[in-house]
């Protein structure tokens, strides 16, 4: 099982997040497949040679990055290719309203035609409908997450939650 972790723009600003990352995993015995780093689109865009810099070097660590809330930024598509991801989180205010809203639908359908054609692997938030589970499964999302499958827990029950539902 692998852990998503977010990570502000004043981390990833910071040179030696490989390097910190590097010792988190060797303090807590864990591989780097163990590991997802996710950043949001807007922070994805601020100081892109750095940006890009640090992606590489944790990607060549061998840890999966993800863009957070999707569609949400103002990212340019040119930029966007060239990072290192293989992940695309669509922002819960795109599914919310998806069942009723002919933009929100479209939108959906076209990130997640966007993301495979890109290569990557779709992940929906915020769903917490059966209806919106559908309609996402039908247009291929590979990833569902949000409150139709369980509200945040506290960590002592972690555990048993995964238990019960792996």
């Amino acid at each position: 099982m692998r852990v998503a972790v977010n990570i502000s723009a004043q981390q990833l600003r910071h040179e030696n997040l490989p390097l910190m990352v590097r010792g988190a995993l060797a303090c807590y015995d864990l591989s780097p497949n163990d590991l997802e780093l996710e950043i949001t689109e807007s922070t994805a865009m601020q100081n892109p040679e750095i940006t890009l810099s640090i992606l590489n070097q944790l990607s060549d660590m061998g840890i999966a990055l993800a863009i957070d809330d999707f569609g949400t930024g103002y990212s340019s598509l040119a930029y966007l290719k060239h990072l290192p991801i293989q992940r695309l989180k669509l922002d819960q205010s795109f599914v919310k309203d998806i069942e009723s809203d002919l933009s929100d639908a479209a939108i959906c359908s076209a990130t997640i035609a966007l993301g495979h054609n890109l290569g990557l692997e779709l992940v929906a938030e915020g769903v917490e409908t059966q209806a919106q589970r559908d309609f996402l499964t039908k247009l291929g999302c590979d990833v569902l997450q949000g409150y139709l499958y369980s509200k945040p827990l506290p960590a002592s029950e972690i555990i048993d939650y995964l238990r019960a539902n792996s």
